[in-house]
């Protein structure tokens, strides 16, 4: 039988990089997932791609109104939540003399503030073995210049997970994190001006690392993928770190 079977799970940020890889293979397990972002395209392109049980929802994860549009059609579409997944984040190096208010704000509505509204909206949907997967980064334990507000806001999801454990342990609900290392995404692109320099940051990143290459977003939906099913079932407040070993080094 399928790990995920009849379940419903909720991505953010499902349209490209770790959660349109989790989305897929979620769906390949026997779920429906409900899947949104900002972008009409690129939600279209994810279902056409995914082609079955999936649902795409337009919707901003750093609003609230959006969320609880999502709430609500997932509420009436299917009246329950196995699974939510808070991926959608974003990055940008910025060293500390630079750091503008508008920046903070952006990453820690984004990174920080939405995971939090996210599950909190989802919350009254679960039951007893729901899974809540709060996709985190090794950063969260790391020291790496110009990224002040991104590692803060990695560590505030750790820091959630745990606090989730505790409140939640009546519930039969499991929060866990997943840190990844550097992902092979679209998110790297986003750091550069040129193919040239996208390209350096991934040859530095990957020298860096100790398995000497970036993840696939596959290895971390396959990670996401046991936090989802009954085979974490004794796993709450844990950081699964699938990072090629960048932050033990």
């Amino acid at each position: 039988m399928s790990r995920l079977e009849g379940k419903i799970a909720v991505i953010s940020g499902g349209t490209s990089g770790i959660g349109f890889a989790i989305a897929q293979r979620f769906v390949k397990e026997g779920a429906h997932v409900f899947i949104f972002g900002r972008r009409r395209d690129a939600l279209d392109e994810a279902v056409r791609l995914i082609g079955a049980n999936v649902t795409a929802i337009q919707a901003d994860a750093s609003r609230l109104e959006d969320l609880d549009r999502v709430a609500d059609a997932v509420r009436r579409a299917k009246g329950k939540v196995d699974v939510v997944v808070s991926n959608a984040a974003l990055v940008e190096q910025v060293p500390l003399r630079d750091i503008t208010p508008e920046h903070y704000d952006r990453t820690f509505a984004l990174n920080a503030k939405a995971p939090l509204f996210l599950v909190q909206k989802m919350l009254p949907m679960m039951g007893r073995g729901g899974s809540i997967i709060l996709v985190s980064s090794a950063m969260h334990t790391m020291g790496l210049a110009n990224h002040s507000t991104y590692a803060a806001t990695k560590a505030a999801l750790r820091s959630y997970s745990r606090t989730w454990a505790a409140e939640f342990k009546d519930s039969g609900i499991r929060a866990n994190t997943l840190s990844p290392g550097v992902v092979d995404t679209p998110m790297l692109d986003s750091q550069a001006t040129t193919p040239a320099e996208a390209a350096a940051i991934r040859d530095g990143y990957a020298a860096y690392t100790p398995m000497l290459r970036l993840a696939r977003p596959e290895e971390l939906a396959n990670a996401a993928l046991f936090l989802a099913s009954d085979e974490s079932s004794f796993m709450t407040g844990s950081d699964m770190v699938v990072d090629g070993g960048v932050s033990n080094v």
